[in-house]
């Protein structure tokens, strides 16, 4: 069987926020290879870790051959990939952007954003939905003890939420902002056709007919192990499900104040995905 030469494209952002979702969407097009995240960034990271300053071999590997084997690392886990366009997902690409554009200068990366309070609400349903379980989310019992110190750990900057937070507000500020678009979940799940749209435009694809009634996406095996089942399930048709927070107002409040992307500031290079009705 020949090997197939992929064009990459990434997959990031916030949790709870329509990553899932749209891996399902592109899943359907018969060129495009989506999943849900995968260890490729920890991978190329390992790799890097064992050859840059302060490690052992630091000496004798040069930048050249670190970047070969970073980009090896894309070429070995999709191997068997049948597929020319893959989405490789992980939170932590916003972060290595400079990394991205080197080895994929023509790559895109989908940014997908919720109002921040919403991820939060979103993530403390699917902990109380599970009472006899003891998520991996949390590491003791303090932290889990109450919506307030459960919200405070996921937000702080090296975890389940504040880690990609900030990971996407460096890329959204940053010099490869032109090669980010930021989709928002709410504006994803009320006009999903005017939003794919608006994607195949940035990736430079040509349409595709998606069945946005009849979506296929559930990873019981990925769920489970982390103590969330139902983290990565997909409803069948695309719809926003409105419903009032079970977060206290002021802290819900809080962590809404944080959608930086809403901003209409020149610094940010991002292109950021807006529909108006009428539009």
């Amino acid at each position: 069987m020949a090997l197939v030469e992929h064009e990459f494209h990434f997959i990031s952002g916030l949790p709870r926020s329509g990553s899932t979702l749209l891996s399902a969407i592109l899943g359907q097009n018969p060129r495009f290879h989506t999943g849900v995240t995968t260890p490729v960034a920890g991978i190329v990271s390992a790799v890097l870790a064992q050859c840059s300053a302060g490690g052992e071999f630091a000496l004798t590997v040069s930048t050249e051959q670190r970047r070969a084997m970073a980009r090896a690392v894309f070429d070995s886990f999709y191997v068997g990939c049948e597929r020319p366009v893959v989405f490789d997902t992980n939170r932590g690409w916003t972060a290595q952007m400079p990394l991205l554009m080197d080895l994929f200068p023509n790559a895109k990366v989908l940014a997908c954003v919720r109002n921040l309070g919403w991820v939060m609400d979103s993530l403390e349903r699917l902990y109380r939905a599970n009472p006899y379980e003891q998520t991996k989310l949390f590491g003791s019992d303090s932290e889990r003890a109450t919506v307030l110190s459960r919200v405070d750990a996921l937000g702080q900057h090296n975890r389940m939420v504040g880690a990609p937070w900030s990971a996407l507000k460096e890329a959204f500020y940053g010099d490869q902002g032109q090669s980010i678009l930021v989709i928002d979940y709410d504006i994803l799940a009320q006009q999903p056709a005017q939003v794919m749209e608006l994607i195949y435009g940035f990736l430079g694809e040509d349409p595709y007919p998606h069945d946005y009634d009849n979506i296929s996406f559930e990873t019981p095996d990925y769920d489970v192990p982390m103590g969330l089942p139902g983290l990565h399930t997909v409803r069948s048709a695309v719809s926003l499900q409105t419903r009032p927070t079970v977060l206290p107002p002021d802290l819900f409040d809080q962590y809404a104040k944080l959608s930086f992307w809403l901003d209409d500031t020149p610094a940010s290079r991002c292109g950021v995905l807006r529909i108006r009705d009428g539009d």
